[in-house]
Parts: C-alpha cells; sequence; structure tokens
C-alpha cells in the first residue's frame, strides 16, 4: 500500500472544520471518509465530482492516521477508508480545483487532469 492517499472536499467545509474533518455527508452516511489513491483520483473525480467547483484536494500522509482500513470497491480495487475524523495536521497540502462537465479535474493555476 502506499503512505499517500487524497481527499477531494468542499472547500468551505474542510477550512470550517476546525482541526478535525469529519467528511462529506455521503462520507458521514457510509461511517468512513472516502480517499483514493492517484491512480483512483481521476475516475473519482469524474464519477462523484462532475460539474463542481471551489473544491479542494487534500494530499493526507496516511501513517498519521488511525482507524483507516484498506477496502475493496469499484471493480474490487482497495481504497484508503478513514472510520473517523480526519486530522487537518495529517495533510501535507491543498490544492484548489474545479472538475468540470467532462469530469476533467482543472486546478487553479490552470493544469488540468491528474499525472
Amino acid at each position: 500500500m502506499t503512505d499517500l492517499a487524497y481527499k477531494l472536499v468542499d472547500r468551505a467545509e474542510y477550512e470550517a472544520a476546525d482541526g478535525f474533518y469529519s467528511g462529506s455527508a455521503v462520507d458521514r452516511a457510509d461511517g468512513y471518509i472516502h480517499m483514493s489513491t492517484a491512480g483512483q483520483l481521476a475516475e473519482t473525480a469524474a464519477r462523484h465530482f462532475r460539474g463542481r467547483d471551489d473544491l479542494l484536494l487534500v494530499a493526507v500522509h496516511l501513517p498519521d492516521l488511525e482507524d483507516l482500513r484498506w477496502e475493496p470497491s469499484r471493480g474490487g480495487a482497495l481504497f484508503p477508508h478513514l472510520f473517523g475524523p480526519l486530522p487537518k495536521a495529517a495533510a501535507l497540502w491543498e490544492r484548489s480545483l474545479s472538475v468540470d462537465a467532462d469530469g476533467i479535474m482543472r486546478f487553479d493555476d490552470g493544469a488540468t487532469g491528474w499525472p
């Protein structure tokens, strides 16, 4: 497994969180915070964030987390799921973006897609 995962978040929700991000409405309903690896991120953005703006991509250092489980999801691929709040201190960096109508991530610095 990797030491780094990514969480796409609504900027206002994330910035309003005081020290810990409790997840989106979908995360809270499912009982865990959904994250993606680098290889899973583009499909996650296209499937779940298409047409959304004012988002942040948060890079999360997984060894800093408790209650992290790798569980099968799309096509049996293992995804990192956090069973508890995400400590904002575990974020290595944040990057502003939107996801266009075609499902392509568009970063505020003009870059598109994901490597």
